[in-house]
């Protein structure tokens, strides 16, 4: 009796096990196979189509609309389905060639028999309802839904950056993408890619044999909506970036700006600039290819790949060291001849002795020459490497030789020579000051970018600190600030040598023999310095470094201008537009405004 109990309890657990395996079988079908029907079995009769997602939209500081979407359409192939067609009319429909044809269905194919792939990308709304009209003779082929960036002011193209299809690395290292989708390629659509594409959704049309959709299948029940991308605040002031890239029509350089308080970037500009809308939709190829072979190089940023030794810009530097190590104070004298004076000249006479103040003013060579040589040969080190390390440490500290790591890719370091650069050179113990002495007023191996030389305007402005410089301040919502970048860095200089310096740099535009003098502005204390850096390929550059106002800093500057000659001609004058431009929203000095916009010195190279 027992064993005939068992027995009837192991038939029915095999009844429930057998009922349950029926069960999993029947859900597995529905949910995999039946989906995998849908998707290959019934795929003539039925299509997945990806929704993409607006990216997410680009303001300025003042919640100026910089970059939205525009809607636009892809062309896309199966390539299993493409049978019989007339491939001379349809080539005429997209105005491509016989040969071009032949390419995008090998790719096509390369790809996927199967799986829908992008034939032809971007096309308009105009061209879309002529194409979508005539695209039922040609099985195989049908429109999807896109959207292309629109930049309503056409500005800060490097700065904004453009998208692009995706390539084989990048499909490689996000399983997101897929072959036709599009992703940031540079600059903060390149840096906030995650952020502003959203997220995509899918959703499943049935078609007749046209490819023409007939509605949802099983009204969405394997639909999946799609995300919108975040919005994105940038610093940029959208009308400091027009004007500044206006004044710098006709002429190869680059103007950083940066909020001394928060190290949020105001303008960044890089000349020649390009209309970014060229690099949007079916000519943005052709384009690109222009632009790369442009000897001007308009596609590259100045700004942050442009390295330039900062000749006399950099004097501040070596008197601030100066001043740390306790080699220079505000009253030390020293001689200069002029031009006959050695081992370093200078560049015109005047009143010999003077005092650092009056150094800066004139931006004297010999007198800072004889300060980098007090600072190698400074008694209080064991020797000159060790002194030299000493020198770099303070330089370095101030933002030089390396990135910041914000949210501006393809920033490059720049060059602060090291101790160990000198021993390959000259062998370990047989250099001096007198070797290196390009160093004193910025030029032999030093290399800078601009926006580098802006920060160091905002250290000074600062007196002694900086906010690493960025772009964008806050994502999703204007109130959602990004904390990142709020860090302040401290350098190695003390604040008393600040004062000192600033007070030096007014002296520039107030002073009787300043440099800047020309370029002063009535009711506005500007502190500034000139350079004119020595240029082995041709004319010196002019260069500029400013902040204003001098008592509550607003904005903080670097203004380069290549093969125009000395600092005081051109940078000086378009840095004090933009200063007045900012902080007076108006130009009271319309002359030389004139002069700057109709200057071209692009025909003088």
């Amino acid at each position: 009796m027992k064993r005939n109990l068992s027995d009837r309890k192991y038939v029915i657990n095999a009844i429930f096990i057998i009922v349950g395996v029926i069960f999993l079988i029947r859900l597995l079908f529905i949910q995999v196979l039946d989906e995998s029907y849908i998707l290959s079995a019934e795929s003539n009769v039925l299509r997945q189509n990806t929704i993409y997602p607006n990216r997410g939209l680009i303001y300025d500081r003042n919640g100026e609309l910089l970059v939205y979407d525009e809607a636009a359409y892809d062309l896309m192939v199966i390539p299993r389905q493409v049978k019989q067609i007339d491939t001379v009319e349809f080539c005429m429909l997209l105005d491509i060639t016989d040969s071009a044809f032949k390419a995008k269905i090998h790719k096509a194919k390369k790809y996927s028999m199967y799986k829908p792939t992008v034939f032809q990308a971007q096309i308009s709304k105009e061209e879309y309802g002529y194409i979508e009209e005539k695209l039922y003779k040609f099985p195989g082929f049908y429109v999807q839904l896109r959207s292309l960036r629109k930049y309503p002011v056409p500005i800060a193209a490097h700065t904004l950056g453009y998208i692009g299809e995706v390539n084989k690395k990048e499909i490689e290292k996000s399983h997101y993408y897929r072959q036709g989708d599009y992703i940031g390629k540079s600059g903060i659509e390149k840096f906030y890619e995650k952020e502003l594409r959203g997220k995509k959704g899918t959703e499943i049309v049935m078609v007749d044999v046209h490819n023409r959709e007939q509605g949802s299948y099983r009204n969405g029940r394997y639909d999946t909506l799609s995300e919108p991308g975040q919005n994105l605040y940038l610093s940029l002031d959208a009308d400091l970036q027009a004007y500044g890239e206006k004044l710098m029509q006709n002429k190869i350089g680059s103007i950083v700006a940066i909020d001394p308080k928060t190290g949020g970037i105001i303008a960044f500009i890089t000349s020649p600039v390009y209309d970014p809308n060229l690099l949007v939709g079916r000519v943005r190829g052709k384009n690109f290819n222009n632009l790369m072979n442009d000897s001007l190089k308009p596609l590259m940023n100045r700004a942050i790949m442009g390295t330039y030794p900062p000749g006399s810009t950099f004097k501040i530097v070596n008197a601030m060291v100066g001043l740390q190590e306790g080699v220079l104070r505000e009253g030390t004298l020293y001689s200069c001849y002029g031009p006959a004076t050695t081992p370093i000249r200078c560049t015109h006479d005047h009143v010999s002795p003077l005092a650092l103040k009056e150094g800066i003013e004139q931006s004297c060579n010999p007198y800072f020459w004889n300060v980098f040589k007090s600072i190698i040969n400074n008694p209080k080190y064991n020797s000159i490497r060790e002194s030299f390390n000493s020198w770099r440490k303070h330089v370095t500290s101030l933002g030089f030789g390396s990135k910041f790591n914000t949210d501006i890719p393809f920033e490059l370091n720049g060059n602060i020579p090291t101790s160990e650069y000198y021993d390959k050179i000259y062998s370990e113990g047989h250099w001096n000051a007198l070797t290196i002495r390009s160093l004193a007023i910025g030029q032999g191996e030093i290399l800078i970018t601009p926006l580098q030389l802006a920060n160091l305007v905002a250290v000074i402005a600062n007196k002694g600190f900086y906010y690493p410089p960025h772009l964008v301040t806050a994502i999703g919502t204007k109130d959602n600030r990004i904390k990142e970048f709020n860090e302040k860095t401290e350098t190695t200089i003390d604040l008393k040598h600040f004062i000192i310096i600033q007070e030096a740099m007014l002296n520039v535009f107030e002073g009787e023999h300043g440099t800047a003098r020309w370029a002063r502005l009535e009711g506005m204390h500007i502190c500034g310095k000139t350079g004119t850096v020595q240029n082995p390929h041709g004319k010196d550059h002019s260069m500029f470094i400013a902040f204003a106002p001098k008592d509550d800093p607003e904005i903080a500057l670097s203004v380069i201008v290549e093969n125009s000659g000395y600092g005081s001609t051109w940078a000086a004058p378009i840095a004090s537009l933009l200063v007045e431009k900012y902080l007076n929203d108006t130009i009271s000095r319309p002359y030389i405004e004139k002069r700057i916009l109709e200057g071209n010195l692009i025909s003088r190279n």
